[in-house]
Parts: structure tokens; sequence; C-alpha cells
């Protein structure tokens, strides 16, 4: 089968940190949240308090449905593509384009722990403070239409696709599966099936939102398993080693990515 592996001079001039790519990836997330949170902020409470009126039918449920076909649509986008356009030859890969896939590897990784932070952090402790001050009448609140059916799909989207990424470009994770980093994507994307539990919880016992009670301990527990991004840095860096990177480590002394 064909090889996907850059050559020549494609290879020579491709950058080996793409900063712009870098700065978007953290830009479109922080652009795209604060957007959220403003919507949230103006129509929460204006049309989020009564499941039953007609503008929560109009801001939240169309909300709802449009952000989950938005994100199945996304997924079968990014994850498909990254498949497709595979490398089928790394015993081909250059050593600097070795390098300059573990640095694209490396924006994916923070792209990935940016995304998870506003999911499994910054909104989930919002929702705990949203429903300490409101009743609710649903299970679909505003508060859970933007953490549980947004902020965590678009996590799981972009871990997904690190891995993905990982798997089919760089020669040393596409020898197997590399347990911390399956623990790594798997874990928080078990607090989306977990959400069917808490919801089900909630439904049938009267409980205190607090994130001490016995319900929540599953999103505490799949939370913890993010720390596996310490073994999956730790492969990533010997990554950077492997293959006889010493001329590319060089080159990109020489372009300023690293001091020296």
């Amino acid at each position: 089968m064909a090889a996907t592996t850059l050559g020549g001079a494609a290879a020579a001039e491709a950058p080996l940190l793409d900063k712009k790519w870098l700065t978007f990836a953290l830009a479109i997330y922080t652009v795209f949240y604060i957007w959220v949170r403003w919507y949230e902020g103006v129509y929460g409470w204006s049309a989020g308090l009564d499941s039953f009126a007609p503008e929560f039918e109009t801001y939240w449920m169309n909300f709802l449905y449009t952000e989950i076909v938005l994100e199945i649509v996304t997924a079968s986008i990014l994850w498909g593509y990254l498949w497709k356009t595979r490398d089928r030859n790394l015993a081909a890969l250059t050593p600097r384009e070795e390098l300059r896939r573990n640095f694209t590897h490396l924006t994916w990784l923070v792209a990935y722990a940016w995304a998870l932070y506003w999911g499994a952090s910054y909104f989930t402790e919002q929702d705990g403070t949203w429903h300490q001050t409101i009743v609710r009448d649903t299970d679909f609140t505003p508060s859970h239409i933007i953490e549980f059916y947004l902020s965590y799909p678009i996590y799981i989207i972009t871990g997904f696709a690190a891995f993905i990424y990982a798997k089919t470009r760089l020669p040393f994770f596409a020898k197997g599966i590399s347990l911390p980093y399956l623990v790594l994507v798997v874990g928080p994307f078990m607090i989306l099936p977990n959400v069917g539990l808490n919801e089900w919880g909630h439904t049938f016992w009267f409980m205190e939102e607090l994130f001490v009670a016995p319900l929540h301990y599953g999103f505490v527990i799949f939370g913890w398993l993010a720390l596996a991004v310490m073994g999956t840095l730790t492969q990533t860096f010997y990554s950077f080693a492997q293959g006889g990177l010493g001329q590319s480590l060089c080159e990109a002394v020489d372009e300023g990515l690293i001091a020296k």
C-alpha cells in the first residue's frame, strides 16, 4: 500500500512545532466556551427555570438537539479523517518528520487537557452551584445541557482524536496499545455513561448536590483516571528520544524550539 509519509521538500519545510495550530487549539475552545457561558448566563435565568415553558423548548431543548447532531458529525469526520489519512509506511519515516509529528501530538494533548478542564472542572463545578441554587424539574437542565451533553463530548472527541493521531502516525504508539493512553481517554469518557446513573439516582432519591455524595463517586474515580497523562507523557517523551532523533533535535535547537 502507498505510504503517506511526508518526504522531500514538504518534510523539510514543515515547521517542527506549528505554533499557529497550538494557538488555534487553545483559542477555539476558549472563545467557544466564553460564548457558551454568555448564552447560559442570559437564557439560563430567563428561559431555563421551567422546563414546561415554551421558551425552554426554544432556547434549551433545541440547543440540546443541535449539539448532539453536530457532535456526532464532528466525531465521524475528524476520527474518520485521521484514520483515512493514516501513515501506512511508518518504516520510511524520516527522523525529522517523526520529531515534527511528536510536536503535533503534544499539541493534541494540550488541546485535550484544555477541553478536559472546561468540561470536567469548570462546568462540572458550576453544575453543583446551579443545583444548590435552583430546584430542578427536569434532568435536562440548562447546566446539564452544557456540561453533560456539550463539554463532555467535546473533550471525548478531542481525546480520542489525539489517541488516533498517535496510533496512526508515531512508530512508538503504532506498535501496540498504550495502556496509560487508553486509560487517559477511556477513563474520562466513562464519565459520560456515568451521567445515566447519576440522573437515575437523582430522579428516585432526594439528595443534596454534594460531590462527596456516594452517587457521585463515579465522577471522581473516572476523573482521577486522567492522571494517566503522566504515563502518556513519559511514553511521548520516550518517543522523542527513540529512532535516532539527535540530528532533528539539533535542528529544533537551530529553529529556536529548544533552548541552546
